[in-house]
Parts: C-alpha cells; structure tokens; sequence
C-alpha cells in the first residue's frame, strides 16, 4: 500500500514511523523534514496549495492520502483529493471548522449537549473587554481562527487578555475572539478516529503548553507530553467517547457535515467534571509522539478504515504496556521570535541510547547538516517501563543533543511519575 503524507513537522514524522512499521506500506511525504527523508520519498510541495498537492497525487497515485497539519485541512485540500478520486484520512473544508472556527464549535458543543466552559463570541474590544469582566480571572482569550497553537492567552492580568483580544480582532477581516470561563483541573488530550458514524478513541495524553518549568511562561504549541496517565480513572475514555466524542460525530453527521479523520478533544478534568477546553481537527502535536509510541495495533489499517467507512468492523485497538515520553526542544526566543540557523549536533549520539528524535523545525544544507528552522525543533521521544524510566531516557538524550540558544522543559511527566497528580474532587 502506497500512503502519501502531507506536513513536515513532527507529528508527521510520528506518523510516518508508525505507518512504516507495517511491511507492506511504502510512503511518499511532502514537503517533509530531514528526519523523514531517513524513512520516505519527500516532495518540496507547499502543504497548503491545493492544485499542488492534488497534481502530487495524480502523479503517485496512493493508495491512502494522509492530511497531517490544521491548515491544508481548513483550506479544503482532503475535499479536492476526494473529488480527484482519492481516499483521504481527515476531515472537510466544513467539517475542519471545529477547528478553525471556536464559534463553530461551541455551536456544535451546545447541540450536541457536550460539557464545555461558558463563553462569549466577541468581534469588538469593548464586547471583549465586558465578557473579560463577567467571567473574571484567570481571564481566558481564544483566537476565533487558526493561530498555530498559540491563539490562547490565559492571564490574571486583564490589561493583557485585552492586548491579546485586540491583537486576534486586527489580526484579519472578520478577526474575533472567544472569552471563556476559567476551567480548573488537569487537562487531558484525548483523540477519536473517525470514519464519520463511529468513533475509536485512542489513548489519552497529557501535555504542556507553558513554555518554562512549573507551567510558567507563554503558552506554546506544545513542549511536551506523556502517556498513559496513571491517575486517570479506568473509565475516562469510555466516559469521553460517550459524552464527548460520539455527540459530536452524531451532530456533524445529523447536520450533514460528517467528520472523517481525527477528532481531538483538549479536556479538563474540573471539579464540576469533564468539560472541553477546545476540539482540534487533526493528530495534536507532541501528543501524536507518544500516543502512536504506544500503539501496538497497524496505524495503516486504522486509518484505512476510516478513510472508507469501515471502523466498525476492526477489532480493539491493542496497546503497549510501556509508558512514553516526549520532549520538545525548542529554538531561542520561541514562542515570541524564534531564531533560525543554528547548527544542531548530537541527533545520531542521543538515538544510539535507543529513544527517538522526531524533527519539527529542521532543514539540511548542501554539507549535510542539520540546521534550526522553527521554534519547536525537536521531539526526543522514548518509551519506558515507566514513566520514570522513560524520563531518565529523555533527558540521557537530551545531553547529547547541541544548538545555540535551545531550552526545553525539564519537568515533563514529574508529577506524574512521582504520583503527585491526585483528581480527588476533580473527576465526578
């Protein structure tokens, strides 16, 4: 089976390692990273033009077109490859919405009577400045649109959730914000592959925004994750898939906007229970890092499935024992102005102590080199027998790996390894 991969960050390296496992699957990539040229055929094609990727296509003609990245998606690339012909694992133009639109979502949220934080859709200052004072603080401001992760602000401080609001608002035509109320509790990703009647929840992570140590600083697109979760109860997915995921799949497909892909759910476990935080429309990155470490089960076969309508008659996902980690390195002055150039060493040293390197922001020269080019650079990726083992891998690895000006969280998993995560009142 021929797969082509569209997206050229980290979670499409994950992607592509798990898909390559299988024998019979061969994969294509573009554009790619440095990382995936070890394991697939790139194609310097722009992910987010849509003639381009559709011209790819006709020219390899997969078998299967995996969309990795938010952007292709809002844009409407899996709907051109389906009217090319193609079977396309993710989502519509339309159905992609529930990412490029919180309005939208939380319209669907409400329909579909799926728990979320309360909220106000806000197109001017002053209407963001007075849901701002209704809610309170911790002031919570989403960017209505795509923002690559970092269209979050969550602040004591309403002087800057109000800067944040006005910078979403002039940001394009139509630019709007959403202000919510503040969720306590840990928070949970959780992702569901859809074929767009049934939903197969995958399992759950935990990741970390913040850019420094004790979740302080800027939120980020994400410097790392764990999974499983050793204080989640047993039936938290099972609660999930039936009061989160399931309704929405049902309420997109009740409105004839069937969604087919991966339906991600950002939660937080509060003390009034489960409420969604957001829903992403693809694989989140680094979740998919540690979340596919641990599928024992053919990634291929699942998302074939999918892709054709035929979830339902695949048997139960099986799943590692091991516990997975991963960590982001991240380039000077990410997340605010990232610097690019850098000279990475060490990536073959770290991968010889047996854990993986997944590129995010990386680009070769004509010597062969591997150079920074974005702010998350790196994914260091291991499994253990434990989430402790896993750890003292990661950072093992992480000594071995240079660039000028990189900084990464070395807190990742901590309390959770050391038991420190109790829910008590936040699971009811």
């Amino acid at each position: 089976m021929l797969i082509l991969v569209i997206g050229q960050g980290a979670r499409e390296h994950a992607i592509i390692q798990s898909l390559t496992r299988d024998p019979d699957v061969n994969v294509i990539c573009a554009p790619g990273n440095p990382g995936i040229q070890q394991l697939a055929k790139t194609f310097n094609v722009n992910s987010n033009d849509v003639s381009e990727i559709v011209a790819l296509a006709k020219t390899h003609n997969p078998d299967l077109v995996v969309i990795g990245p938010e952007a292709p998606l809002v844009a409407g690339v899996a709907d051109e490859l389906r009217n090319a012909g193609f079977v396309v694992f993710g989502p519509s133009k339309a159905a992609a919405a529930l990412e490029g639109s919180k309005a939208f979502a939380k319209e669907i949220m409400q329909a579909a009577r799926v728990p979320t934080a309360d909220s106000k859709y806000c197109q001017t200052v002053p209407e963001a400045r007075a849901a701002l004072e209704l809610f309170g603080a911790p002031y919570v401001v989403k960017d209505d649109g795509l923002a690559a992760g970092k269209g979050v602000v969550v602040t004591d401080d309403i002087d800057s959730a109000v800067a944040h609001a006005m910078a979403c608002i002039d940001s394009r035509d139509g630019g709007a914000v959403v202000i919510e109320e503040f969720l306590d509790g840990p928070e949970v990703s959780l992702f569901g592959v859809s074929d767009g009647t049934t939903i197969v929840p995958l399992t759950p992570a935990q990741d970390f925004k913040r850019v420094g140590n004790n979740d302080e600083g800027p939120n980020t697109g994400g410097m790392g994750a764990y999974s499983p979760l050793p204080w989640a109860p047993k039936d938290f997915v099972p609660d999930v898939t039936k009061n989160v995921l399931q309704p929405m799949v049902d309420e997109m497909n009740r409105r004839g906007i069937p969604f087919q892909g991966l339906l991600f759910a950002g939660l937080a476990v509060t003390s009034r229970g489960v409420r969604v935080i957001e829903f992403n429309a693809r694989f989140g990155d680094p979740e998919t890092q540690v979340v596919l470490a641990r599928l024992n089960s053919s990634l291929s076969e699942l998302l074939l499935a999918a892709a054709t309508g035929k979830l339902s008659s695949l048997p139960e996902l099986e799943w590692k024992s091991e516990s997975a980690v991963t960590v982001v390195m991240a380039a000077e002055g990410y997340p605010d102005s990232p610097k690019t150039g850098a000279t990475i060493y060490g990536i073959a040293e770290a991968e010889k102590l047996g854990l993986t390197v997944f590129h995010a922001g990386t680009k070769s020269n004509e010597s062969g080199e591997i150079l920074v080019n974005g702010g998350r650079v790196l994914s260091v990726t291991a499994t253990g027998s434990d989430l402790s083992d896993a750890r003292r891998q990661i950072y093992a690895g992480i000594e071995r790996i240079e660039f000028d000006g990189e900084h990464h969280r070395s807190d990742i998993a901590e309390k959770a390894a050391l038991g420190q995560i109790d829910l008590g009142e936040h699971y009811g």
